[in-house]
């Protein structure tokens, strides 16, 4: 039987959508993010079986046999931890070439398969990709709003007082996504939890994706990645702590991202100057374990001021991320920087012809110098750019300029629209 949901999914209608129209649909996300249970709940409702590929016994008769394991599958089932046994792709899609029905197999997978084109490839055109993420502050908070994307991308908020976060944002950030995490009664339980998954995950399923020769520099490489959070990524400072090559250190980068535990966010690169810098970002896949590997506690976090601004620009970014995730329509997330200095902490492009910004800041008060790199992307994006904000630990929500707004954190999930607004 499927775990019981003590949180909303909004990924499920874009789940019940595909089910309808394509052949395969798979979730894929970090581990422990929710996707079995998604999986099985729905799959549940409509008449899926379940075989999971942790099994021991699943998974050494799909690897040894793929094309007579595929033939025996019934009708509809859900698959799960798929990405363990690469040999069965392939036999799936013979079977669905066979016989083309929509909602036929359900995969979850805790490895990127966009980063693995073998994989997603042998299903090109059959299978419908959806991603999902641990949990946001909408699907976590019962009392939350889902519209501060709509509101962005019609420049649409509206001059109204709201409650500042204050102490609760340092909680937030250190609670992070994970459902199992959240449900633990301590930060100090949610802390060792966070740590012992990191390890696992690290531990567990990177020797399934790839040759590691330092298998134990992992962990500690992601620890290091913590700490860089929000930052340009930099491989030769990252490899400093290791007696490792910057070769090395990459290739170790990469494993990290396959499991979704860190995120490479690239430069925007359609600006009309030859200055914008074009070095991608680096981002911890949830702020729940940065802290943890950062050994931070809320008091930690609110007492280094540096470190509580790169942590909640990575908690602002995944949060946009999550809500981005149940959307129709995909946006892209890159991030701006001249050589100037004028930057954009988050930049949200729209089917390449509409751009948004987003700046990030822990202060309580906001001034027009916090707008500066947002008006360096509205020129550099031109008539493409449909508005900015300056996110702002503040009680009130303002308009600073064409296009421009000031708006409170709290708006990500507790979106003040204007009427009529999407």
């Amino acid at each position: 039987m499927p775990a019981p949901v003590l949180f909303p999914r909004f990924t499920d209608a874009r789940l019940l959508e595909s089910l309808e129209d394509s052949p395969v649909t798979l979730i894929h996300g970090p581990r422990q993010c929710g996707k079995t249970t998604l999986a099985r709940t729905v799959g549940l409702a409509h008449g899926y079986q379940y075989i999971s590929f942790d099994d021991p016994a699943a998974r050494r008769a799909a690897t040894e046999d793929p094309m007579g394991f595929a033939a025996g599958l019934p009708e509809r089932v859900v698959l799960d931890e798929a990405q363990r046994v690469p040999e069965l792709f392939a036999a799936l899609k013979l079977s669905v070439d066979r016989e083309r029905k929509p909602g036929r197999f359900v995969l979850t997978g805790s490895t990127n398969v966009l980063l693995m084109p073998t994989l997603s490839d042998s299903l090109a055109g059959r299978m419908q990709i959806l991603r999902l993420h641990p949990l946001s502050q909408c699907e976590s908070d019962s009392a939350a709003s889902r519209g501060f994307l709509d509101a962005l991308f019609n420049n649409r908020f509206t001059v109204r007082p709201t409650e500042r976060l204050g102490e609760e944002l340092a909680g937030r950030i250190t609670g992070g996504g994970y459902p199992a995490a959240l449900l633990r009664r301590s930060a100090g339980r949610r802390s060792a939890w966070y740590r012992d998954f990191a390890d696992t995950v690290v531990q567990r399923d990177a020797a399934d994706i790839a040759r590691i020769r330092s298998l134990d520099a992992l962990p500690r490489l992601l620890a290091v990645a913590a700490a860089e959070s929000a930052s340009l990524l930099n491989v030769s400072r990252l490899a400093s702590s290791f007696q490792l090559s910057p070769t090395t250190i990459t290739d170790y980068l990469a494993v990290l991202e396959r499991l979704f535990l860190i995120e490479r966010v690239p430069p925007y690169r359609r600006s009309r100057s030859a200055r914008a810098v074009k070095t991608p970002k680096l981002h911890l896949g949830d702020t729940g374990i940065a802290c943890a590997l950062l050994q931070l506690d809320e008091e930690g976090v609110r007492a280094d001021r540096s470190l509580l601004g790169h942590l909640l620009e990575t908690f602002v970014f995944q949060e946009l991320r999550r809500q981005a995730s149940w959307r129709e329509w995909p946006l892209s997330f890159l991030h701006f920087r001249d050589r100037d200095g004028a930057e954009v902490d988050i930049v949200i492009e729209k089917s390449v012809r509409e751009i948004a910004g987003v700046e990030v800041k822990a202060a309580a008060t906001v001034n027009a110098r916090d707008f500066r790199g947002l008006r360096a992307l509205r020129e550099s994006a031109g008539a493409g750019f449909v508005g900015g904000v300056v996110l702002y630990d503040g009680e009130l929500s303002l308009p600073f300029g064409d296009r421009l707004h000031a708006v409170p954190i709290r708006a990500l999930w507790e979106t003040p629209t204007a009427p009529g607004a999407p």
